[in-house]
Order: structure tokens, then C-alpha cells, then sequence
């Protein structure tokens, strides 16, 4: 078994970039286990207990790097996933009435002062906005990391084997390979409808600042 300075591999990502698609590859490797949002039902120092060995692709880790960083530091190794940001906003606007977007267009970002039901900027510009934030955080978080490596959705089928390579991975990298052709977890066509529109707020019964939806909890 190939030996690595590291024992652990994070796959880092905003989401709809294809987390999905890494981890059903990675289900190829023999001498690494993986797992796709394995523990993100837990809490506390359960939620980053990962076994040695293993390879996570969680984008929802981005959202908790602090944490991530005091459990594992230099010490794992990271990959940061990316697609073509627009690419990425447009997916997650047609998926803006649940999961991140929906938490992060309506409780990161709140609309203006006294607008309470109603935001009347288009779901994109909150996508986008989403998007460069967890970028970001990610790219930041990278810095000074010793075991980085950076990998295009749109280029899987030349920087797979470069992953495959980098962990000494063992298994059938043609298998792995062809699940790079396989739409996993697509946003299907009628939520993509969704994405010109703006969002509506809840309808409340007063207007009033100390009301559960303009206060930031």
C-alpha cells in the first residue's frame, strides 16, 4: 500500500460542481475508503470524526473551516473542487426554495430595511453572491496548506488520474473514470425555471423589527 504524509482527503466545493460524481469515482479505490456528506447529520466533535484513510466530499464543510482546521489542520490533505461559477450559480438558483440557497438567501442575506415580504433582486444575484463568498472562504483557507490540490469539474478526465496519483490510490481508475460521464444529483429541468425570478419572503402580520424574520439568528 502506497504510503502518504497524510490520512485523510477533503474534498472542498461550493456544491454543484460535482461532490456527488468524486465521491461514486473514489467508490473505486481499494486502499481508501469515501463517502459523500457522511457525518453531516452530526454534531459536535462527531461531525468532523472521520476514520483514517477516508476520502470526504462535503460541501458543506466550506461552512465550518474554522473547525475543520483545529481537527485536521496541516495535516489531511485538501481538494478544492470548481466549475464554472455561473454554471454553479444557475444550478443552485433552480434550487432556491430549499437546502443552501434557501438558507443563505433568506437567513445570511436579508432583504433591505423595511422590505420584510418581499426581495426584489433575481435569485441569480443571490446564487452568484453565494458562490464567491464560499470560494473565498475555501481559497483562504487553503493558504499555506501543504497538501493542496486544485481540480476542475470540467477537466475530471485529466485530473482524476492526477488525484488518483497524488493519494497512491489503488483499484480501477477506468471505473472510476467513466463516472466522470454520469450526471449524478442534476438539478432537473423544471427548477431551472426558477432562475429569472426574485424571492418572496414570508407574509407576516406586523411590520415590526423584533419580528423572527428581520432578526438575524
Amino acid at each position: 500500500m502506497p504510503d502518504t504524509p497524510f490520512r485523510n482527503v477533503f474534498i472542498l466545493c461550493t456544491g454543484r460542481c460535482g461532490s456527488t460524481t468524486f465521491d461514486r469515482a473514489c467508490r473505486h479505490i481499494t486502499n481508501w475508503t469515501s463517502g459523500h456528506e457522511t457525518r453531516s447529520h452530526l454534531l459536535g466533535p462527531e461531525r468532523l470524526a472521520y476514520p483514517p484513510r477516508h476520502i470526504e466530499a462535503d460541501n458543506r464543510l466550506s461552512w465550518m473551516l474554522g473547525r475543520l482546521d483545529r481537527a485536521y489542520g496541516r495535516d489531511a490533505a485538501y481538494v478544492h473542487l470548481t466549475r464554472d461559477a455561473e454554471d454553479v450559480a444557475r444550478s443552485y438558483a433552480g434550487r432556491a426554495a430549499y437546502g443552501l440557497m434557501r438558507a443563505y438567501a433568506r437567513g445570511i442575506i436579508l432583504p433591505a430595511p423595511g422590505t420584510f415580504e418581499y426581495d426584489d433582486r433575481p435569485v441569480m444575484d443571490h446564487a452568484r453572491d453565494m458562490v464567491e463568498t464560499v470560494t473565498t472562504n475555501i481559497e483562504t483557507f487553503l493558504s499555506g496548506k501543504p497538501h493542496v490540490m486544485r481540480m476542475r469539474l470540467e477537466d475530471a478526465a485529466t485530473d482524476f488520474p492526477a488525484f488518483w496519483d497524488w493519494i497512491g490510490a489503488s483499484g480501477r481508475l477506468d471505473l472510476a473514470l467513466q463516472e466522470w460521464s454520469i450526471r449524478h444529483n442534476e438539478t432537473l429541468p423544471r427548477a431551472r425555471g426558477r432562475i429569472g425570478r426574485v424571492l418572496s419572503w414570508p407574509k407576516r402580520k406586523h411590520a415590526s423589527h423584533s419580528s423572527p424574520e428581520h432578526r438575524a439568528g
